[in-house]
């Protein structure tokens, strides 16, 4: 029996549950960024750490699609509860796979399952828990939870090989930390079936209503998403190697992106929700722009180099919790759960996508190269905003 909640005023103890396990999951994905490190250690290159990576491109995108099935049959938080063991068996891989080839792209298509199956079904909790125009908030505080998770993977990272330890011992936390975070969200699921809140089962997706959404407004955020994704993908899962060529330590990154992300959701959300959707979108992928500009010009400067991260973090951080709730809202009546399902789809497609090609082109033409790409991505998401601005002021 499907366990999606009534949408009604959020329960506290139930959204902090679902935060906190949100945080210890992300850490599965976060340490992913350490992928090249490990890979270099066994001999490979970034072209074979992006390869890996992307390994869970192929399961995502499946998932995704049949994750609505999974929550109408299920309940949502028991099939997030499931996927905390398939992100635990991913770390506990990495952790413990010799090899650097084919066996490493196995254990990125079970981690494409785990964070697949999460980070599409974690936003229709919250959808569904609060009204409509709470969701930008709440999806802020969401998201900050699992960007602070994200952003400690890497960091875990840098403390065990500070400690002269293998870094192996960062995907270990990251298995023990999964299995706590499905945990959590077994009992949530729990929580929410005592309580009775339950509605019909409506999350399934199908062609006809992807179409549906695909035709509506919420295309714009779902695009966004897609390009912000590849972004996000490229710098985080090559940060290692951008590091390493300028003499930068790759903690100072994750540092300032994760501080910078978890200040402004929780300090400057409420002001931007606040604020016109469209003029906010056009100053944060502004800023996600000038970051990009800064790691391609300036790279000489450990300052500048944390300033970057932290520009990156608000820029790249409040667009995704516009976006997400843009995406939610825009959606065709009905249809809002398959809106989040197609938004989370387009962000694995670019995230886990693009490191394909960037680990490609950083053996092939170098980091800048890279960077130029990435730099292109954000003019495009400035121009669906500049777009979208434009048109609104035209026909209202």
């Amino acid at each position: 029996m499907s366990d999606t909640v009534a949408r009604t005023k959020v329960d506290g103890g139930e959204f902090a549950v679902l935060c906190v396990g949100g945080f210890l999951l992300s850490i599965a994905y976060g340490v992913t960024f350490l992928i090249p490190m490990l890979v270099g250690q066994r001999g490979g290159n970034e072209a074979l750490a992006g390869l890996i990576i992307s390994a869970a491109t192929i399961s995502t995108v499946i998932i995704v699609i049949f994750s609505g099935h999974i929550a109408d049959a299920i309940g949502s938080a028991r099939a997030v509860a499931i996927s905390g063991l398939f992100l635990a068996a991913s770390g506990l891989g990495f952790a413990t796979v010799s090899a650097a080839g084919l066996s490493l792209m196995t254990v990125g298509f079970v981690l494409g399952i785990g964070w697949g199956t999460f980070y599409a079904l974690g936003p229709i909790l919250v959808a569904a828990i609060t009204e409509s125009e709470h969701r930008i908030r709440f999806f802020a505080l969401l998201s900050g939870s699992m960007m602070s998770g994200i952003g400690a993977g890497p960091i875990i990272g840098r403390i065990v090989t500070g400690w002269s330890l293998p870094i192996e011992t960062a995907f270990a936390f990251a298995f023990l930390a999964s299995l706590v975070g499905g945990a959590l969200y077994f009992l949530l699921h729990v929580r929410l079936t005592s309580a009775g809140k339950i509605l019909p089962h409506v999350n399934k997706i199908s062609f006809a209503t992807a179409c549906r959404v695909i035709a509506s407004r919420a295309i714009y955020s779902i695009a966004m998403v897609g390009v912000g994704g590849a972004i996000f993908g490229g710098l985080s899962s090559f940060q290692t190697s951008y590091a390493k060529a300028h003499g930068f330590d790759y903690a100072l990154f994750f540092i300032g992106f994760m501080s910078a992300a978890i200040l402004s959701r929780l300090f400057a959300a409420g002001y931007v929700v606040k604020k016109d959707p469209f003029y906010s979108l056009l100053v944060l992928t502004s800023l996600t722009l000038a970051s990009i500009l800064l790691f391609l010009l300036v790279t000489s400067s450990q300052l500048v180099y944390l300033g970057a991260a932290a520009m990156l973090g608000v820029g790249y951080g409040l667009t995704y919790s516009v976006i997400n709730g843009l995406a939610a809202n825009e959606a065709p009546t009905g249809l809002m759960p398959q809106s989040l399902l197609l938004f989370s789809l387009s962000y694995f497609i670019g995230v886990f996508g693009f490191p394909l090609i960037a680990g490609n082109l950083i053996v092939s033409s170098g980091i800048q190269a890279m960077l130029h790409v990435l730099l292109l991505l954000a003019v495009v998401n400035v121009a669906i905003v500049l777009f979208r601005i434009v048109y609104r002021a035209r026909n209202g």
